[in-house]
């Protein structure tokens, strides 16, 4: 029997993109190595947002899946939190398989932390490491990072990081062909590009009833981080548009104030702020929303990028509002037909297109077709078990 070392920071009963790409991809592999390998799942008790708690057992087993859960520091998505956060997972994770022989390590990274994991423990048992890259962290840090001594210290030392791990790697899955660019200096590994996918609970939806209404609800559901920029698109929009939209914003993330502050200061009333739900509680907010909503900030990195949440809105019969550029504008343009498309923080572009926008709905039956996550993740599963 082969054994293989499933890493991922995020897993259920989690709630982000990294614990719904992970969960049931981990099964259907699973699935595919039955009677032929044992997967360790190592990842960590539910962290994402602090004010979010769900109970999940430290240790599970269920067929030939043994997941490991660690328990890492309470944190609020900084810089500092995050590294300290992964400190933990990496030490942990060591501790937990130590004395143990495996045939792959698989690990799926969006800050390269989880990606320099797998690294470190393929190399010293010398075997194949499969990489599923969800973000490009050096990209992300160049943006994000205000301090000009901390960029020029880190940068250096995370290039030689990545450097290191993708020229060891078998295999490298991009999450979003927007990063294929970045990628081409990395030569040795064989590359895929499985993105994404819609979730089983967004197939088959009901449909929704038309009715006319004097204020429309605008829905986001999600991280307030520096990624998202948040701050910079909804309390100005919402005093453009006035009371004839509301939004709802639900979640938490580092930005959260930076949100709140800018609410305050546009004076608006059209703003509700809720914490983190469950993925049942927001199936049924969203079927009573209008519009769904996603944004990213106006940084280079997320230029690449391909957000999950695409995937999810996508399956709705509801107009999707995006404000995005680059590989995720242009794969909306392609895919998403009843939207509302504008670049990040463009407030005007996006009230302009909202007051002239006369309301539709449908579902997007191409776009069902050709993106779900079941399909995709029977594909890269067979692909992770073909390196044993």
């Amino acid at each position: 029997m082969k054994n293989i070392l499933y890493l991922s920071f995020y897993f259920e009963p989690d709630l982000c993109a990294g614990s719904f790409r992970n969960s049931p991809l981990a099964k259907e592999l699973a699935k595919q190595a039955n009677g032929v390998a044992t997967i360790d799942i190592v990842t960590t008790l539910p962290n994402r947002y602090n004010t979010f708690d769900t109970a999940a057992p430290a240790f599970e087993e269920y067929g030939n899946i043994n997941i490991h859960r660690i328990l890492i520091p309470k944190h609020q998505s900084g810089f500092m939190d995050q590294i300290n956060s992964f400190k933990t997972y990496f030490l942990e994770a060591q501790k937990i398989i130590k004395g143990k022989k495996y045939d792959l390590v698989f690990a799926s990274s969006s800050r390269l932390f989880t990606a320099y994991l797998g690294y470190r423990i393929a190399k010293k048992q010398n075997i194949p490491l499969y990489l599923d890259i969800r973000d490009i962290f050096i990209d992300t840090m160049q943006d994000v990072l205000q301090s000009k001594v901390l960029k020029s210290g880190l940068i250096p030392i995370l290039k030689t990081v990545e450097t290191q791990i993708f020229n060891y790697a078998s295999h490298i899955n991009l999450i979003s062909g927007g990063f294929e660019q970045y990628f081409t200096k990395y030569k040795k590994a064989k590359y895929s590009y499985f993105s994404n996918g819609i979730d089983p609970e967004f197939i088959d939806l009901k449909e929704t009833i038309y009715t006319d209404k004097k204020q429309r609800l605008i829905t986001y559901a999600g991280n307030f981080g520096e990624g998202q920029g948040l701050h910079k698109i909804i309390p100005q929009a919402a005093k453009a548009l006035g009371d004839k939209f509301k939004f709802l914003v639900i979640g938490d993330g580092g930005a959260k104030q930076k949100l709140v502050d800018g609410i305050a200061e546009s004076g608006v009333n059209n703003v509700e702020l809720r914490g983190p739900v469950s993925r049942k509680e927001l199936l049924s907010i969203y079927d009573q929303s209008d519009f769904l909503f996603l944004h990213l900030n106006d940084y280079d990195a997320f230029k690449k990028v391909l957000p999950s949440k695409i995937f999810e809105l996508g399956a709705y019969d509801k107009p999707i509002i995006a404000g995005v550029a680059g590989f995720a504008n242009q794969f909306i343009d392609k895919n998403i037909p009843n939207r509302i498309l504008f670049l990040p923080g463009d407030v005007n572009d996006m009230v302009g297109q909202l007051n002239n926008y006369q309301y539709s709905l449908g579902f997007r039956n191409e776009f069902l077709k050709n993106f779900r996550r079941e399909q995709i993740n029977k594909q890269m599963a067979t692909s992770i078990l073909s390196y044993l």
